[in-house]
C-alpha cells in the first residue's frame, strides 16, 4: 500500500493549516521549561492582565499564561503516549487476529465489541477512586479504551494485505506468521497507522481535558481541563475572562488542528487503497 503522507498533506490546505496549529502548540509544549520556568511562583491573587502577568494570576497567585503553556505540555505528552500505546495494541490484536484467524480471531473481535460497549468515562472515574490519578495512569486508561477502532481497521487491512504476492511468496518460502506480520504487513500499514494515531491523539486530548474537568486528574499536574474547572468556581469575578476562555480556546485549537490533519489523511484510511499496490 503506497501512500505518500506528505503528498496527502500538501494537497490539502486544511491539512497544512492543521499542521501549523499543532506545530505551534507542540512548540509551546516543548519549550515550556524555557518560556515559563517559574509558573509555580506565588504572587498576588486574581491580578488582572499586565506586563508582568499577560493573563493575570489565579486564586493561588500563579501566572495563568505560564500555566496555559505547561497545560499544552501535559496534553502533548498524553496525546503522544496514548497514540503510541493504543496503536501498538491495535497492531498486536488486529494483526494477530487476521493472521491466525479461527477461534482466536472471533475471541479478539468479541473482546473489541466488549471494550467498545463499556462506558469509558464511568470506568475511569471508578478506577481513579481506588488509584491515585497520574500521567501514566491516564495514558494507560485512555489507551485501553482507544484501541478497538484501530484494531478493527488493522484486521481488515491485514486480511487484504496477506493475499498480496510478496506476502504469499514469503509464506511459500516458509516464513512464519510473526515474521510476515512484522516485516511485510506492518510496513504496508504505515500510512493507516499514522492516521489511526492522529485520531487516537485527538481523542486523548479531549478525554484528558474532560476527565480533568470532572476532577479525575493528578492535582499536581497542570491541565487545561483542570484550569477550566477551577475557573468555573470564580465566575462571579472578572477573573474568568482571562482564565477560562484562553484555556478553552487552546484546547479547541488543538482539537481542530488534529481534526484537520486527520481529515487530510482520510485517503490513507480508505480500504480501496488496497488496489493501489
Amino acid at each position: 500500500m503506497h501512500v505518500d503522507l506528505w503528498r496527502e498533506m500538501r494537497s490539502s490546505p486544511a491539512g497544512i493549516f492543521g499542521m501549523a496549529i499543532v506545530a505551534i502548540i507542540a512548540g509551546l509544549a516543548v519549550s515550556a521549561p524555557l518560556i515559563a520556568p517559574s509558573y509555580r511562583e506565588i504572587g498576588p491573587v486574581f491580578s488582572p492582565p499586565s506586563g508582568e502577568h499577560l493573563l493575570g494570576t489565579d486564586d493561588l497567585g500563579q501566572d495563568i499564561a505560564a500555566k496555559l503553556i505547561h497545560g499544552a505540555r501535559t496534553s502533548l505528552m498524553i496525546a503522544v503516549g496514548v497514540a503510541l500505546l493504543s496503536a501498538l495494541i491495535s497492531v498486536v490484536v488486529g494483526g494477530s487476529a487476521a493472521m491466525l484467524g479461527g477461534t482466536y480471531d472471533r475471541v479478539c473481535m468479541r473482546a473489541v465489541d466488549a471494550v467498545i460497549s463499556l462506558p469509558s468515562v464511568v470506568v475511569m472515574i471508578l478506577v481513579a477512586a481506588y488509584l491515585r490519578p497520574s500521567l501514566g495512569l491516564l495514558i494507560i486508561l485512555i489507551s485501553l479504551f482507544s484501541w478497538p477502532g484501530g484494531a478493527r481497521i488493522v484486521r481488515s487491512q491485514t486480511l487484504s494485505l496477506r493475499e498480496r504476492l510478496h506476502v504469499v511468496a514469503a509464506r511459500a518460502f516458509g516464513a512464519s506468521r510473526r515474521y510476515i506480520l512484522l516485516r511485510h504487513i506492518v510496513p504496508d500499514l504505515g500510512p493507516i497507522l499514522v492516521a489511526i494515531m492522529i485520531q487516537d491523539a485527538r481523542r486523548a486530548v479531549l478525554m484528558e481535558a474532560g476527565l480533568a474537568f470532572l476532577g479525575v486528574s493528578d492535582p499536581m499536574m497542570v491541565s487545561w481541563g483542570r484550569m477550566m474547572k477551577q475557573a468555573m468556581s470564580f465566575t462571579y469575578l472578572d477573573v474568568w475572562k482571562w482564565w477560562l476562555i484562553p484555556a478553552g480556546v487552546l484546547l479547541s485549537l488543538t482539537l481542530v488542528g488534529l481534526s484537520l490533519i486527520a481529515a487530510s489523511l482520510e485517503r490513507a484510511m480508505d480500504p480501496r487503497l488496497q488496489e493501489d499496490a
